[in-house]
């Protein structure tokens, strides 16, 4: 945002980054999640795009990093259609490893047998979580699965926190996936679906210096549309951001419902939309469906005919896909 723009609004930061907003259901999902690890479970956390997946996993792993009581690990790899097994295993030894210098044996055998020794030594639950998991190939989830085994075999436990887009779910639901899907516990995250106008309030409050009256930046009216219209926290720092700029240069202040409702996308709930923050683009629908992905580009544009449309429609419903 520009700065006279934070300046003639009394914003002192921007939208982005500014904090964790906790929910009732962020706080039923922690001690949930924090219950399935302390069993050692392969689990799935699944929210849209800009749900907030990603700062809530972290709030979790600081939470249990200050708690003490379970040993976490992170994989910081950012190519997961590339990450396999070996990779995911490197990122425990390096996180529950003391020595500065880590050496991890290039034999399968003796890695395994090592880190069964490092997880023991440290005696305590350990949790490795890995976001973008949604690209992780099948064989690697089912690597996964047989690790958190071969734990358990030495009398340790280790948990899997798996977090992606709901591809990742229906994904776990596929009949080649069965040997981990109904082993995987998942956790839905809707992010602040019932308290969307709260979220708003909060970003202008926590934005803005103190004593700012915030309707004199946003009118209820604003507040309400953006509320209703849009459905993730990155939604709605994108758009508040849009609404101010545009409110600053009109002379608009406090920002009212018009000028809100002219730079909301006119096609924000539209169809592909949905489906691109679901983690479905046009190849992986192709894929998912099994036809070329010129024919999804067609079923998007509305160019196929009803009988095609009604086909596609039938495998994503029948794939989990929502319409």
């Amino acid at each position: 945002m520009l700065s006279d723009v934070m300046s003639h609004f009394k914003l002192v930061k921007e939208f982005r980054n500014v904090g964790y907003f906790e929910t009732d259901h962020h706080k039923q999902i922690f001690q949930e999640l924090k219950m399935a690890i302390r069993q050692g479970k392969l689990i799935a956390v699944a929210g849209i795009v800009g749900c907030g997946k990603t700062t809530t996993l972290k709030k979790i792993r600081d939470t249990l990093i200050k708690e003490g009581e379970i040993i976490v690990a992170k994989s910081l790899s950012v190519e997961k259609a590339r990450v396999t097994l070996s990779t995911l295993m490197m990122a425990l030894f390096y996180d529950l490893s003391t020595e500065k210098d880590v050496k991890i044996p290039t034999q399968s055998e003796k890695r395994e047998r090592k880190l069964q020794e490092l997880i023991m030594k440290r005696k305590k639950p350990v949790a490795l979580f890995i976001d973008e998991a949604h690209d992780l190939h099948g064989n690697t989830l089912i690597g996964l699965k047989r690790l958190i085994e071969m734990v358990q075999d030495c009398g340790g436990i280790l948990s899997v926190v798996l977090a992606g887009h709901p591809k990742l779910k229906n994904d776990l639901r596929r009949s080649s996936l069965e040997e981990i899907g109904s082993r995987t516990t998942v956790f839905n995250l809707d992010g602040i679906a019932a308290s969307k106008r709260g979220f708003i309030e909060w970003l202008l409050r926590e934005c803005s210096k103190a004593g700012t009256d915030i309707h004199a930046i946003l009118t209820e009216e604003a507040v309400d549309l953006l509320a209703e219209r849009l459905l993730t926290p990155l939604q709605i720092e994108h758009h508040l951001t849009l609404a101010l700029e545009e409110g600053y240069l009109i002379g608009e202040t406090p920002v009212p419902a018009n000028v809100v409702e002219s730079i909301l996308a006119k096609d924000i709930d539209g169809l592909e939309q949905k489906l691109t923050r679901h983690g479905y683009n046009v190849k992986t629908l192709a894929a998912t469906v099994n036809v070329q992905p010129k024919i999804i580009r067609s079923f998007l544009n509305g160019k196929l005919s009803p009988g095609q449309t009604q086909e596609i429609q039938v495998e994503m419903l029948a794939a989990g896909i929502p319409l």
